[in-house]
């Protein structure tokens, strides 16, 4: 017998949540807290052209990416990368980051945030403001609440621009 405080955290795919707007659909996986999961995890599709997150920093989880089809583009510190199918990428605490789909690609990917908090009410919002139903200001409102810290990147800014 387990002596192993943690639960093991099973989602049928038939009954995860998502959230969609007109780009991408997110697929809540697990929510650090619900159902004893130590992690929040969740998959992103992104159309052709989509834009992900905004340059933002953690101070508190690792954000790992991992790109199960697709391109994804990338912004990590000063520097922009693409990753493509099968890459694994860690950004550390404090390290600003930012994403889109790869130009000309669409992206399917799985996030993964370690250690946990809980989030699905960070990424319902998101949807919420992307669909128009609520303020981008609720975002910046809620930065510490999520840990998410947004700067601003003349890198990506390029980036982004060029891809048009």
């Amino acid at each position: 017998m387990s002596t192993n405080t943690l639960k093991p955290v099973l989602t049928r795919a038939s009954e995860a949540e998502t959230t969609s707007d007109p780009s991408s659909t997110m697929t809540l996986l697990a929510d650090c807290g619900t159902d004893g999961s130590p992690i929040t995890s969740y998959r992103s599709s992104f159309a052709k052209g989509a834009v992900g997150a905004p340059a933002h920093f953690h101070t508190r989880a690792s954000e790992l990416f991992f790109v199960i089809g697709g391109s994804l583009q990338v912004l990590v510190d000063d520097e922009v990368k693409v990753l493509n199918e099968g890459d694994f990428l860690l950004v550390p605490p404090h390290t600003p980051h930012a994403f889109a789909a790869a130009p000309g690609s669409e992206a399917d990917v799985l996030f993964t945030f370690t250690p946990g908090m809980p989030r699905f009410d960070y990424l319902r919002l998101l949807g919420r403001v992307m669909r128009g139903e609520a303020s981008p200001q609720e975002i910046k409102d809620s930065s510490e609440l999520y840990d998410n810290h947004y700067v601003d990147s003349p890198v990506w800014r390029a980036a982004l621009e060029a891809a048009k």
